[in-house]
């Protein structure tokens, strides 16, 4: 297995959930680059679990220790290596699925490719825990691309059925984005809070979970990124955003919604403005054409499917016995793992675009 990423910028990501520690190396990071560890350690504190009534009541305090790549507060250009010591583990509530695979989890396709020898606790590498030795490498990844002029923000656009104001695809503004990067539940109408909250609520009384959809813009990003084919803008970002766990789901700009349009609709029609500045009159295709960037906001919603660790009896199977059996899961688990992947999808945002632009550099 190898837990690695990236072009120039490569990213690799190592540990269990109920292993010792987590952690994460970025390899070939520019060097001297500042690095503001206080705000690193509040893009983690966003992610990090029990902080909020949606997420799981596993404390952890996910802050990072730099072992390597950092030194004087900047980047020494050797590779920037941070570990996550766990502190709050229960793995004895895992014991069952040595031989009852979880619904919705990898127990099964774990078990399969790895025969049998995967660290089943706590989901072990398959784990959303692993998603915080990546927040900790974007954040350093943002704060180089925000010297650049490059912002990053998401916010919840849907829990359930309860939908978010969307993004002005064409107008978004950079100060929008950094104060949704800020916030633990990010909206832009902070009316939809109460209701999402709601249907969370409703979700976890009924020992279910609820998922949703996350959209993200960028804007500051210079024309012409990205390469054709196989090395486009969305071929860097989506295998970094399907790293994420819980993604099932990604489109860019319009997505599928442009099936149903004509191409009198969809195309992103050209003109100079009134300063003879050359750009785009609409931004159906989310700022990216030929996998290249073309000065529109860079705009894309991933899909966050349901916590499947649910507390309500379902089928599943006993592989020791090969008899057909219930399972209930037990522990501490998100009914809404939404709120808590919006800085993760950010995160991996970040190190994909930086990847991009110090390969093309």
């Amino acid at each position: 297995m190898s837990s690695e990423i990236g072009k120039r910028v490569k990213l690799s990501v190592f540990g269990e959930s109920h292993g010792e520690m987590i952690g994460c190396t970025l390899h070939d990071l520019p060097a001297g680059e500042a690095i503001d560890l206080e705000a690193v350690y509040a893009q983690m504190a966003r992610r990090a679990p029990g902080n909020d009534p949606t997420a799981t009541a596993r404390k952890e305090s996910d802050e990072p220790r730099v072992v390597s790549g950092f030194c004087n507060g900047v980047t020494t250009g050797t590779p920037l290596t941070a570990v996550i010591v766990n502190e709050n583990t229960r793995s004895g509530d895992y014991a069952a699925q040595l031989s009852v695979p979880r619904p919705g989890h990898a127990d099964h396709t774990g078990m399969v490719r790895y025969n049998g020898a995967n660290d089943i606790r706590g989901g072990g590498h398959f784990s959303g825990r692993l998603t915080a030795p990546i927040v900790f490498a974007g954040a350093v990844c943002r704060q180089i691309l925000a010297r650049r002029g490059i912002t990053i923000g998401a916010h919840i656009l849907q829990i359930g059925d309860v939908r978010d104001e969307a993004f002005d695809a064409l107008g978004v503004r950079a100060s929008l984005l950094k104060e949704l990067s800020e916030k633990r539940f990010s909206l832009i109408d902070e009316t939809k809070e109460a209701p999402m909250r709601a249907a969370v609520a409703a979700a976890k009384q009924a020992a279910d979970s609820i998922g949703g959809i996350i959209e993200l813009a960028v804007t500051g990003l210079p024309e012409g990124l990205g390469s054709p084919m196989f090395g486009g803008v969305e071929n860097v970002l989506s295998p970094l955003i399907f790293g994420i766990p819980a993604v099932k789901g990604l489109e860019f700009g319009d997505g599928f919604a442009l099936g149903s349009m004509r191409g009198s609709e969809a195309n992103d029609c050209l003109h100079y403005d009134e300063h003879g500045k050359l750009g785009l009159m609409s931004n159906h295709n989310g700022g990216i054409l030929g996998g290249i960037t073309d000065g529109a906001p860079l705009i894309l919603r991933a899909v966050i499917k349901p916590t499947p660790s649910i507390g309500q009896v379902q089928a599943s199977v006993d592989v020791q016995h090969g008899i057909n059996t219930t399972t209930v899961i037990r522990g501490r688990h998100d009914p809404c793992i939404v709120p808590r992947a919006v800085p993760v999808l950010e995160a991996v945002t970040a190190i994909g675009l930086l990847d991009l632009m110090e390969s093309e550099a």
